[in-house]
């Protein structure tokens, strides 16, 4: 993810600089279905988002709100 910030990248640089990243949950898409885990565990498992594009981020979440929310009906109806 580079260039000008977007909204996602914007919640994820606050939650891991400015705030307890452990507070953060990620919901996304795998295959069809979505799957919520934490925050540090979603970025090693993507290796940084290498294996999983960001993309694929329906929400992220900080306790029970939701700071992110993709605009894709796709990843949407998987909630």
């Amino acid at each position: 993810m580079g260039g000008r910030k977007g909204v996602l990248e914007e919640v994820l640089s606050r939650a891991l600089h400015a705030d307890d990243p452990g507070k953060y949950s990620v919901v996304y898409r795998e295959f069809n279905r979505a799957r919520e885990i934490e925050l540090l565990e979603f970025l090693e498992l993507s290796e940084n988002f290498k294996t999983i594009p960001a993309s694929r981020i329906i929400l992220v979440k900080k306790g029970d709100e939701v700071l992110y929310r993709t605009s894709r009906s796709d990843l949407l109806k998987l909630l």
